[in-house]
């Protein structure tokens, strides 16, 4: 079966892939954001090693199921090292309550950004998490 890729005109994308989110994600791996492959994770494969096209933009894959990525990689460690988590919403937000990160400084971020444009918000998320992996 041929996939169907993602449609940037007409798609509503599911979570942002833009280009300031890819240098984060990749930022915060090197900072040492601790990851462990599994089911219903967003991975950016920057080094086009997956030979199947994505069906995302930016050589984005979801993990639906982590034995297609073991067959390829061999082990989860491989996936962690070749690949790039790209946190949702909800999974950064739950990183934050874990590296101390409180809904007040989450929330002084937005109120000082004012209006900002969909996906902004994760990229703040991703700053205030790296922000604190760097200083650890």
């Amino acid at each position: 079966m041929k996939s169907t890729p993602f449609n940037t005109e007409t798609d509503l994308a599911t979570t942002p892939f833009s280009e300031e989110h890819l240098a984060l994600a990749s930022e915060l791996k090197r900072a040492g954001l601790p990851w462990k492959p599994h089911v219903g994770c967003f991975v950016w494969d920057r080094d086009a090693l997956i030979e199947a096209s994505s069906p995302f933009p930016n050589r984005i894959y979801f993990i639906l199921n982590l034995g297609h990525f073991l067959r390829h990689f061999e082990t989860s460690g491989n996936i962690a090292e070749k690949l790039v988590w790209m946190p949702t919403w909800h999974q950064a937000r739950l990183l934050c309550r874990y590296y101390g990160i409180h809904s007040q400084e989450l929330h002084s971020v937005w109120l000082a950004a004012g209006d900002i444009e969909p996906g902004q918000e994760l990229v703040n998320v991703y700053r205030l998490l790296l922000k604190k992996l760097q200083k650890s």
